[in-house]
């Protein structure tokens, strides 16, 4: 798991990056947040961020300042620059600083989170982790309280993918049956109810925000339309997307 800084002197934007990012999906555990340069090297020299987002202007201490500093103290912190300027001398420092990539103002939630991802791949590569359950070794010497913790941490960071309880019944030489019945003996609920009261949590946050459009939440969880989105949202509670929006 890891955990990500946002470092935007105004408001709105640190807002509208918090409610885009489909953080649990990327397992992003923790967000934290800095008004300017100097209050963002804080923050990192005290909790360690693996992934930062950095505006380019702000007061205090820039972008550029804060980029050179921290490369030096972070040099495996990823850093993703965010800026209202499309201007090249900006993008010119972000490249020469080792950014991963440059996101223009108003953020759009599809390319934040491509940027996030490219960030992520790149982390688990210089950690030795993997992405993804189902490309690390098989384990026959676990507990099944162990397993089903493993289970639930990974519901919690992929809950807006399709969730295959066979690949845990392979790799861990327990069967599905036994996991699902220890699953939801130790959480009260069953692994794919957790997954759906996750995105459908989700869901409520994102609609909050009346800036995006209920076609861009339905991307961002994972949905592959709007209509599926919309009656899997009225089923858990009862009153369509519009209808939540409005009240």
């Amino acid at each position: 798991m890891y955990q990500a800084l946002i470092i935007d002197d105004e408001k709105p934007v640190r807002t509208a990056i918090s409610a885009l990012g489909c953080w649990q999906r990327y397992r992003i555990s923790e967000l934290l947040y800095a008004t300017n340069g100097e209050e963002g090297l804080s923050v990192m020299r005290d909790k360690n961020p693996q992934l930062v987002f950095v505006d380019m202007r702000m007061p205090v201490m820039n972008g550029s300042d804060f980029l050179g500093a921290a490369k030096k103290e972070f040099p495996n912190t990823q850093y993703i620059v965010v800026s209202g300027y499309d201007e090249f001398k900006y993008a010119q420092v972000a490249i020469k600083s080792g950014a991963i990539d440059y996101l223009l103002k108003p953020i759009n939630g599809d390319d934040l989170n491509q940027a996030i991802e490219k960030a992520v791949a790149v982390l688990d590569g210089i950690f030795s982790e993997e992405s993804d359950i189902e490309d690390s070794p098989g384990e026959k010497d676990l507990k099944p309280g162990e397993v089903i913790d493993i289970i639930k941490e990974y519901v919690e960071a992929n809950y807006c993918k399709e969730i295959k309880l066979a690949m845990f019944s392979e790799k861990y030489y327990f069967s599905q049956k036994y996991l699902s019945k220890l699953f939801k003996n130790k959480y009260s609920i069953g692994i794919y109810e957790y997954a759906l009261k996750l995105r459908m949590n989700r869901a409520k946050e994102l609609l909050r925000d009346n800036t995006l459009q209920i076609q861009e939440i339905s991307e961002l969880l994972g949905y592959s339309n709007n209509n599926y989105f919309s009656k899997a949202f009225k089923t858990y509670y009862g009153i369509s997307p519009t209808e939540f929006r409005e009240h």
